[in-house]
């Protein structure tokens, strides 16, 4: 290391560094002199050099150890502590400009014009992968997805590993490739990762959105993959939905620390065997923030090939050019994703399958929508109840599939209202444009005992 073999020289000459006066390490001037040899800076507690986020810090220590060590005889680790803090505040900057207009890769940066410059600027991140205009198609690559998607489908994918190439979330969207398993999608993480290096993170959707210091894990990320979606519903989707259009500062909580405001623009793309669902939220704006791709099934006669991770990777110069391409055609369409008839009949689906207030909807033989028809709350959760017992499935609270009507019955012409009397002539609430045809009578009693 070049700060150990410098420390090296000065001894065998008899020489002490400026920041050393024979007793004790003079810490500012230690600094100054570390970042002269090590140019960084520090952002958010973060350092940054030109390469981008220093993500492990171990190195960093290791380099100060090094350092001082000839020098300090006690107390080594905490000096080491106590340098690396005086640091951040040495190299401190403002913050880094969210540049949307380039992508910084390895070899330089490169514009959206089509303009590169080899002269690298510190940001907050940089590729792994080299640009080189000349790169040969993916061969490869694109015929392990047409063996993996439906040729309609590929169009998504490429605009959606563009839409990550660049720090925005304008698309506001979210990808999950949905399949049986052993088709090979997992695969598309391991060409991500060589493509974006510590830009990209692997994580949990579910740690996302329950454990209260996985978010601050996405600051100065681009994507975040979970290649093994769990089909457990998630308890909440507070958070995955604000990351997923956060156009403003989050707040964010890193163990021992208080919490600050970061600004996150990270992107989820997941792999599993179902498509996302969430135990409570029954909102559309759940569903539209998704993209569900089915995978084709697994061919039987299909030879698996061990090494088509490493055959990818050796492709991904020419697999940029390609996810850039997408990024393009992404922005010409004002980040409107290419989406095929089955992707939308997925979202419908998926949609139907999160809230089955929607399938009660769609039912015979208990409901009908039409303009004059009234019903009264109470009576249309009955039927709603005895619907659910029919089917096997277990009815949503009362005031859920009430406040579901309210939110969203306007598509279906069906207005709330205060004003209709039951049985008894007594004024409840209840709906316009929805009526029953099954009444809540006996046998079906026993619903309203329940309650």
């Amino acid at each position: 290391m070049k700060t150990k073999e410098k420390m090296k020289k000065m001894n065998q000459a008899n020489e002490l560094p400026e920041w050393f006066d024979g007793k004790k390490v003079e810490e500012a001037a230690f600094c100054r002199d570390f970042l002269a040899e090590h140019p960084m800076i520090c952002v958010s507690k973060s350092f940054f050099t030109k390469e981008g986020r220093i993500c492990d810090e171990s190195r960093l220590r290791r380099e100060i150890y090094d350092a001082i060590n000839p020098y300090v005889t006690t107390g080594l680790a905490k000096k080491v502590d106590s340098l690396l803090e005086l640091l951040r505040v040495e190299a401190y900057a403002e913050e880094l400009p969210v540049q949307t207009d380039r992508i910084h890769v390895a070899n330089g940066t490169l514009f959206l014009d089509g303009s590169f410059t080899e002269h690298k600027e510190y940001c907050r991140n940089r590729l792994t992968v080299v640009y080189n205009p000349d790169a040969a198609e993916p061969a490869r690559w694109l015929s392990f997805l047409r063996e993996l998607l439906d040729e309609e489908d590929i169009p998504t994918l490429q605009e959606y590993m563009g839409y990550c190439l660049i720090p925005t979330t304008k698309a506001q969207k979210m990808l999950m490739l949905v399949g049986k398993g052993g088709e090979g999608k997992s695969r598309i993480g391991v060409v991500m990762r060589a493509l974006f290096g510590s830009s990209m993170v692997n994580g949990n959707l579910t740690k996302v959105e329950t454990n209260r210091f996985a978010r601050a894990d996405l600051e100065h990320t681009l994507v975040m993959v979970d290649d093994d979606m769990k089909l457990e519903a998630l308890p909440q989707t507070n958070y995955i939905k604000t990351i997923i259009t956060a156009e403003l500062p989050l707040d964010l909580e890193k163990k021992s620390q208080q919490s600050y405001q970061g600004e996150l623009y990270c992107r989820f793309l997941g792999f599993g065997n179902g498509s996302l669902k969430a135990l409570y939220d029954r909102s559309e704006g759940f569903f539209r923030r998704q993209i569900i791709l089915t995978t084709k099934r697994k061919d039987k006669n299909r030879k698996d090939d061990p090494f088509l991770s490493e055959k990818l990777i050796s492709e991904k110069e020419g697999i940029f050019l390609w996810c850039l391409e997408g990024l393009k055609r992404l922005i010409a369409q004002d980040y409107k994703f290419t989406i095929s008839p089955q992707t939308e009949e997925n979202m419908k689906e998926a949609v139907f399958e999160g809230n089955h207030i929607l399938e009660f909807l769609a039912s015979e033989g208990y409901i009908r929508l039409k303009a004059d028809y009234t019903v009264t709350t109470k009576d249309l959760y009955a039927v709603y109840c005895l619907w659910c017992e029919d089917n096997a499935i277990k009815p949503y609270a009362k005031n859920t599939m009430s406040h579901y009507l309210k939110e969203y019955g306007d598509a279906y012409n069906i207005v709330e209202t205060n004003n209709l009397k039951n049985e008894r002539g007594i004024r409840v609430r209840g709906f316009e444009g929805i009526g029953i045809v099954i009444k809540p009578d006996a046998p079906y009693n026993r619903i309203y005992d329940e309650e």
